[in-house]
Order: C-alpha cells, then sequence, then structure tokens
C-alpha cells in the first residue's frame, strides 16, 4: 500500500475490457451433449438452442428455476467442458471462469452410452479439469445426476457402476431424464435445499496499486540555463512530478530523494548552479541551497 497520496497521470488513454462473470447459484457441468442444455429449458424459463452435436452451446445460459411460492435460484448451463480445458484447450477458460461463484456445482453425466464413453471415466474425467483449474472450485459442494436414464440398454450396467463410484465418494446421485423430465422436479427441490444452507461463495479480487515512478538516469533529462533559473524536464521526470502530491510530507520527500537518486543535483552544480538560484520543473519551482 502506498504511504502517502499521490497526485495521478493525467492524460494518459487506456484500453480497458471488461470482463462479466455470470452469477448463478449452481452451475451445470459435463461433457458435451449429456443434457445440460434439456435440463435447464425443461425446468426453468430459459430456451437454450438445443441439438445433438457437440458444442451446440457456445456460451453459458442462465436460468430462473421456481420450486415453490418464493423459493427460486438462478442455475447456469456451462458450454461442455473438454479435456485439457483447465490448460485452456478449446474454449476452456471461457467455460470454467463462469462457475468461480457458483454455489453448488450438479454434475451431469450420461448413462445411456449412446456417446461410446464410460460413465465413470467422464465424471473423473471433469473433476479432473475442474481441480486443474482451480482447487478451491472443486471442493465445492456437487449433486450428480445421471442423465438419459430413458435410453438405458436393459443390459447395461452403466447406471449402477455409476451410482456405486459415486456414492462411494460421498455425493448425492439422482437418476433423471431430461428429455422426459423424469426425476427433475425431484431434483431441482434438492437443489434449492441445499442452497438455503450454503453461504454464499466468498471471491477474493486483487486490487491493483500502480507503483511509484522512480528516478531515471540523468543523462534523459534536458537542463537549460536562463540567467539565475534552471529549467529540467524529461519523460521519466514527467512521470514522476505526476505521482506526488505536493501536499502531502512524505510524498515531497519521496520527490526529493528520487531527484538526488537520479544525480539531478549533482549535474546541476557540475553546470554551476548557485545557492537562491530557481530549478523549475514543469509547473513546479524551488531555490536550490545546497
Amino acid at each position: 500500500m502506498p504511504r502517502f497520496a499521490k497526485a495521478g497521470l493525467p492524460g494518459e488513454e487506456h484500453e480497458v475490457i471488461l470482463e462479466l462473470k455470470l452469477l448463478a447459484d449452481v452451475g451445470l457441468v459435463g461433457f458435451p451433449n449429456v443434457g445440460k442444455s434439456t435440463l435447464l429449458s425443461v425446468t426453468s424459463n430459459a430456451h437454450p438452442k438445443i441439438a445433438n452435436y457437440h458444442f451446440t452451446t457456445l456460451y453459458p445460459n442462465l436460468g430462473v428455476i421456481y420450486v415453490d411460492e418464493g423459493v427460486s435460484f438462478v442455475m447456469a448451463d456451462i458450454p461442455g467442458i473438454i479435456e485439457g480445458a483447465a490448460e485452456g484447450a478449446g474454449l476452456g477458460h471461457d467455460f470454467l471462469r463462469h462457475i468461480d461463484r457458483c454455489r453448488l456445482i450438479v454434475h451431469i453425466v450420461d448413462v445411456s452410452g449412446s456417446e461410446d464413453r464410460d460413465p465413470v471415466e467422464d465424471f473423473e474425467k471433469i473433476n479432473r479439469e475442474l481441480k486443474e483449474y482451480s482447487p478451491d472450485l472443486a471442493a465445492r459442494p456437487m449433486i450428480v445426476a445421471a442423465n438419459k436414464c430413458d435410453l438405458l440398454a436393459p443390459e447395461s450396467d452403466n447406471l449402477a457402476r455409476l451410482k456405486d463410484y459415486v456414492t462411494a465418494q460421498g455425493y448425492e446421485f439422482y437418476e433423471i431424464s431430461a428429455a422426459t423430465t423424469q426425476g427433475t422436479k425431484q431434483l431441482m427441490r434438492t437443489i434449492a435445499a441445499k442452497l438455503k444452507e450454503l453461504p454464499p461463495v466468498t471471491v477474493y479480487e486483487t486490487d491493483y496499486v500502480k507503483p511509484m515512478t522512480e528516478a531515471g538516469e540523468v543523462e534523459d533529462l534536458q537542463i537549460q540555463h536562463y540567467g539565475d533559473t534552471w529549467v529540467v524536464s524529461g519523460k521519466w521526470l514527467a512521470q514522476l512530478i505526476n505521482d506526488i502530491n505536493f501536499g502531502d510530507y512524505e510524498s515531497r520527500m519521496y520527490f526529493d530523494r528520487q531527484l538526488r537518486k537520479s544525480g539531478l543535483f549533482d549535474r546541476l552544480e557540475e553546470l554551476g548552479i548557485e545557492d537562491g538560484d530557481t530549478v523549475s520543473i514543469y509547473d513546479f519551482e524551488f531555490d536550490y541551497e545546497r
């Protein structure tokens, strides 16, 4: 933290990119095409684009879920996460950053086998991406929902294996079919009950404090002599003087130390400055005394 007030730098133009993160209570995560958008569409007033191919969802969608009178929450459909997302693969960070502030994660897993993937492996891969992106995010409360149960082949053991694997790790497990709405109402009620117990996520944002300008080389300054007045200018000196609050004692002392550090006073004496001569630095003037 600065020890004194700074005057600031007027007249500089900066290009600023503002990024808005979603503020949702619940984040739906999972591989592409597991049914997250469908679940959001059948449980809320949101109308995300839905199709049977990967990355139909290119941007997160928000939906408000109304459970009972006065009971609602905001749920975000996060675009499908792929392996390497934590390292920026695909649109990795573009997706993952939006669940930083979710209080609860709902992990949707396709148990139908329609994508020729193993649901247990899918579950672990997504959890690994979450952990690599943010250990804090991976530690958030999570509910696991096995989706597309209506498409399970009679001989498939996907559902049983996933349930045993997930519950053994202490996660709550739900069987749903977003397409037919089977189990979705109960899942939403469970989510609402969980949110009542969960506090808001504490987010620590780092405040940037611009460092004070330091003195450069005296050789980079221009010194002009007019009678008993010495006019000093230069790029780093202009930046330094704009950082100084001359109404503050500590700030003035910092300015004096930086001028001495640069060797400006030694250089002025080499050029013949006398006690009582005026040193003019932009809009600031002072009488020189050894």
